[in-house]
């Protein structure tokens, strides 16, 4: 089983330079980032995980660029993999999202995992071009844009949301043919097919094992009625704050099929960010890089 850290608030109160070296030291195999460019101050929906009084959580205001944030952590690291926990990708404008990707990769030697999701606000959605009713066919098309920048050497799209013509777009990610593409998600049946269909793997975020496990059972299904092997697909959880945190339930969403689960790190200030790690790291029996 793979563990990896989820880092919050990866900012200059807790460098996420220093924390994935740190977590890279102790055994983690991967380091995430999460992904909220704004968060508007009026919604029309509320957030999945907010309290009884429907208030956004302060952290989410607060984060920083997530790309930016791991190309800090891949300046101190070798091997621990850099993860988008999850990007926006609706949010952002495709042919500068590749080369961003495609950059980190490179500069990291291939250890990209690009987590991506829909978002859950509209109006934030709306705000940075995003056509939120439609968010996944918007992601889907700018995913197999980014695709051709990241594969042909002279690159061109014609697509619903992504149109361009034959040009050059370098440097191209170091892993090939792309980093993985882990689809995000709450209790959505239709990502399932989706994670077949086009992407890489899945990293949803679920409240029990056995829903976990009914995802898995379905996603290897439709992988052999699609001609797929269901083994090249990427089966990992997404751990929300408190979550799987103990060896037995770690040791049940393997059972169930995972591959790695990301341990959400609640603490802020740097020194408690890393003894957070250490307690995860000794409870999980990591074993030092």
């Amino acid at each position: 089983m793979k563990i990896g850290a989820f880092h919050v608030l990866a900012n200059a109160t807790a460098d996420p330079a220093i924390v994935a070296k740190h977590a890279e030291d102790l055994g983690f195999e991967s380091y995430w980032v999460a992904d909220h460019t704004i968060i508007p101050e009026h919604s029309s929906v509320v957030y999945p995980g907010a309290g009884p009084d429907g208030k956004v959580p302060d952290y989410l205001w607060q984060l920083s660029d997530p790309l930016i944030a791991l190309a800090r952590a891949a300046a101190t690291t070798r091997r621990i993999g850099l993860g988008t926990g999850v990007c926006l990708v609706a949010e952002r404008i495709p042919i500068l999202l590749a080369k961003q990707v495609a950059t980190l990769d490179d500069a990291s030697r291939g250890r990209v995992v690009f987590g991506i999701g829909g978002g859950w606000n509209p109006e934030e959605s709306k705000i940075l071009g995003g056509d939120f009713e439609h968010r996944w066919t918007q992601i889907k098309d700018a995913i197999a844009a980014m695709k051709v920048l990241w594969t042909e050497e002279i690159s061109e799209y014609h697509g619903r949301y992504v149109d361009f013509p034959p040009l050059r777009c370098f440097p191209k990610p170091a892993r090939k043919p792309h980093p993985p593409i882990l689809l995000g998600s709450i209790q959505n049946p239709r990502a399932l097919r989706r994670v077949v269909e086009w992407g890489d793997g899945w990293i949803p975020i679920v409240a029990s094992v056995e829903e976990f496990a009914t995802g898995v059972e379905e996603i290897r299904r439709l992988a052999r009625t699609k001609g797929r092997s269901p083994d090249e697909i990427d089966l990992s959880v997404f751990g929300m704050e408190g979550q799987w945190r103990r060896p037995e339930e770690l040791e049940a969403l393997e059972r169930a099929g995972a591959g790695r689960v990301t341990i959400w790190l609640r603490e802020v200030k740097l020194d408690r960010v890393l003894g957070e790690l250490d307690e995860i790291a000794k409870r999980c029996r990591l074993k030092p890089a």
